[in-house]
C-alpha cells in the first residue's frame, strides 16, 4: 500500500504537467493465492490421471527395491535404483528427496543422509516418490533387509498396517480431515499399550497424547502439484470435509528410537511408516498406490 500511495502520488504529479496522459492506480489489493489454492485442491479428471500415473510408476519402483534389497548393500544404492525406475519409466523427476533409512535411522523423520550400511536384521524404511507431468506421488513402505520380520518387528507393523487401514476407511465425502488422525491414534495407543511399550490406562493416555512419544506427527497432508500441497484444513475453524477430487495421503507410523529410556530392549530401533496415496471419490476412496505391496506376505521372501 505504501508503494501505491507514492506511484499514485507521482501518477498524478504527472498528469498535471502531461494532461493528456491517462494513468491510473489500483486502490484495491487482492490475494488470490487462497482462490487458487481452494482451486488446486479438487482435481480434475486430467490432473487425477497424472496423478494416479505417478502413483503407479512409483508403486512399483518400491516393489523393485523390495525384491532386490540385500543386507550389506548401501541406502543410496536403494535410492538410486528408486531413482532410475521411475525415470526409466515416465518420470522426469522425483517429487523430492527420497528418504531410504535402515535400523535405527527409520526412527528420524526426515532422514536423508542415505549413506549407511544395511544390516542383516535391519527394517528398511524408503519414503519416496516420482513426479509425473508435474504431479507428485509420496509413498512409504517398510520392510525387512533380509525378507523376514522379527517377532517384535511383526508385531509394530501389524499395529501400524492396521491403523492405516482403519485410517483410509475414513477417507469418504462426508468425513471430516481429523477423522483419520483419531482413528488411528485410537488403535496405535491401544496397541502400544498391548504391548507393555505404554504403561496405564487407556483413555488417560489418549487425553494426554502419549503416543506422541512415538507417533509425532499427523495422519497425511494433502497432494498435488507440490507433495505438501496448498489447500485449508480447516474452513470457519472447523476441520474440513473430504469432498470427491480430493488427494490426499494416509501415513502412520511409529518410532523407537534407540536412545528410548525405560522401554524393553527388544523394542529399540524400530522405526515403521506405511503411507499411501488416497483420491477421494464420489462414494469412498481410490488408494492409487495400491501397486506397492504392504501386507506382511506380500513382503516376505520365500
Amino acid at each position: 500500500m505504501k508503494w501505491l500511495n507514492v506511484a499514485r502520488h507521482n501518477f498524478h504529479f504527472k498528469s498535471r504537467l502531461e494532461p493528456q496522459s491517462v494513468l491510473q492506480v489500483p486502490s484495491i489489493l487482492i490475494d488470490i493465492l487462497p482462490l487458487i489454492s481452494e482451486a488446486r485442491l479438487f482435481k480434475c479428471p486430467v490432473e487425477i490421471e497424472y496423478m494416479r500415473r505417478a502413483a503407479q510408476i512409483s508403486a512399483l519402483a518400491h516393489k523393485r527395491l523390495m525384491e532386490q534389497c540385500r543386507p550389506g548393500q548401501m541406502e543410496y544404492q536403494l535410492e538410486a535404483w528408486f531413482n532410475a525406475y521411475c525415470l526409466e519409466n515416465g518420470c522426469r523427476g522425483l517429487a523430492y528427496n527420497s528418504i531410504v533409512a535402515s535400523g535405527n535411522n527409520s526412527c528420524t523423520l526426515h532422514y536423508v543422509a542415505n549413506d549407511q550400511a544395511i544390516k542383516n536384521n535391519d527394517l528398511i524404511l524408503v519414503d519416496a516418490g516420482g513426479e509425473y507431468n508435474y504431479y507428485a506421488a509420496d509413498i512409504t513402505r517398510t520392510y525387512p533387509a533380509n525378507g523376514k520380520f522379527t517377532k517384535e518387528q511383526r508385531q509394530i507393523y501389524e499395529l501400524v498396517l492396521r491403523a492405516q487401514l482403519a485410517g483410509i476407511d475414513q477417507v469418504k465425502p462426508g468425513n471430516r480431515w481429523n477423522s483419520v488422525q483419531d482413528t488411528m491414534v485410537k488403535i496405535i495407543t491401544t496397541g502400544l499399550l498391548e504391548l507393555g511399550i505404554l504403561k496405564g490406562d487407556l483413555q488417560q493416555l489418549l487425553t494426554t497424547k502419549a503416543h506422541r512419544q512415538f507417533y509425532m506427527h499427523s495422519s497425511g497432508h494433502w497432494l498435488g502439484m507440490d507433495v505438501h500441497d496448498v489447500g485449508d484444513y480447516k474452513v470457519d475453524g472447523n476441520w474440513r470435509t473430504f469432498e470427491p477430487g480430493m488427494v490426499l495421503t494416509v501415513e502412520p507410523g511409529i518410532y523407537i528410537h534407540n536412545s528410548t529410556k525405560n522401554i524393553d530392549s527388544k523394542w529399540l530401533g524400530i522405526g515403521i511408516r506405511i503411507e499411501d496415496d488416497l483420491l477421494v471419490t464420489s462414494n469412498g476412496n481410490e488408494v492409487l498406490s495400491s501397486l506397492a505391496p504392504k501386507q506382511i506376505a506380500e513382503i516376505e521372501r520365500g
